[in-house]
């Protein structure tokens, strides 16, 4: 076993941090570093924390630390922040709003760039979680970027998945396009202050009625002022009783299965893409390349050709090893 799984699975707060970063920074000994953890993890609880911009995510997730730490509960934050695509680096945000728990021995927090990843997510993020899952702890908050419509990758990671809204962000039926009403597993209203609270509670249970009336869980609208911590045990109570119910309907193992799947066909995914680019960079499809270049040849063709060699491991192409 590795020196920096042994730190991690001794619950050694600058063992999880390098492991982390050995992830991020894709180290030779990443893989095997993952591989020993595997059987270490899968105790804690995931919460999802996912809207748009501006709904006060960050602030949410601050308020709860509180409360939770207050049950005598060790949380692992894991916050996602958008990417430049001009100097490739990244606000990281939560550091600056969450200062106030960077000496909680009891509060592991990482930030993360996205780099270029869709779905709101870093595509690093299931690693960092299953490190602190390993690390020891009890509850692990996942934070997406706050690009709306398109950050559902919190689904294939969270047990429970919060949406987070507030009142006054404009037309309610932007929040429910593109699946965000399918991942909700709980809403929650922040910022429940504000004018217009009433108005928005409404169009979400409207919504719910249709598109959950049949639906063996409805979740449910929990008001909250994050700023005020306010509301912060109705939203726990909220996300233990969804816990329950996934527990007893059977869903806990089916979800966790479902995720476990997504993550083998993404890591296949990553790995084809990591050998068609080198077997590139080698040029071995130089002559094919330069032909749809020209115009001699269609891109669509030429794809199925370089995904059959690759497959076949013919043309030079890189083999696993």
């Amino acid at each position: 076993m590795l020196e920096i799984t042994k730190r991690v699975l001794a619950g050694d707060v600058r063992g999880a941090a390098r492991a982390i970063t050995c992830i991020e920074q894709d180290y030779p000994e990443r893989m095997q570093m993952l591989r020993e953890i595997f059987p270490h993890t899968g105790r804690a609880k995931l919460i999802g924390i996912t809207g748009t911009p501006g709904a006060g995510k960050s602030s949410l997730v601050d308020a709860l630390v509180y409360f939770l730490r207050a049950k005598g509960l060790s949380l692992g934050i894991v916050a996602v922040d958008p990417t430049s695509p001009f100097t490739g680096g990244a606000l990281l945000g939560d550091r600056v709003r969450m200062q106030n728990h960077a000496l909680d021995p009891g509060v592991f927090i990482r930030s993360m760039g996205t780099r270029g990843s869709l779905g709101g997510l870093s595509r690093n993020t299931k690693d960092a979680v299953r490190v602190l899952d390993a690390y020891g702890c009890d509850v692990i908050l996942i934070e997406t970027v706050g690009v709306g419509q398109s950050e559902l990758d919190v689904m294939n990671i969270a047990d429970s998945t919060v949406v987070v809204l507030n009142p006054g962000g404009g037309d309610s039926v932007q929040a429910f396009k593109a699946g965000i009403m399918e991942i909700a597993d709980l809403f929650v209203i922040n910022k429940a202050d504000l004018p217009g609270t009433d108005k928005l509670q409404v169009e979400v249970e409207q919504m719910l009625d249709l598109a959950k009336h049949d639906a063996p869980w409805r979740p449910p609208v929990v008001r909250t002022i994050s700023t005020r911590q306010q509301g912060m045990a109705e939203l726990w109570a909220a996300v233990e009783r969804h816990q329950q119910f996934l527990h007893e309907s059977g869903d806990w193992e089916m979800r966790r299965a479902a995720h476990l799947r997504e993550e083998v066909l993404e890591i296949v995914s990553h790995n084809v893409y990591q050998r068609m680019l080198q077997a590139v960079q080698e040029g071995c499809f130089a002559d094919q390349l330069a032909d749809v270049e020209e115009r001699r040849r269609d891109p669509y063709s030429t794809a199925e050709l370089i995904a059959e060699t690759l497959f076949r491991g013919d043309q030079g192409a890189p083999r696993d090893k």
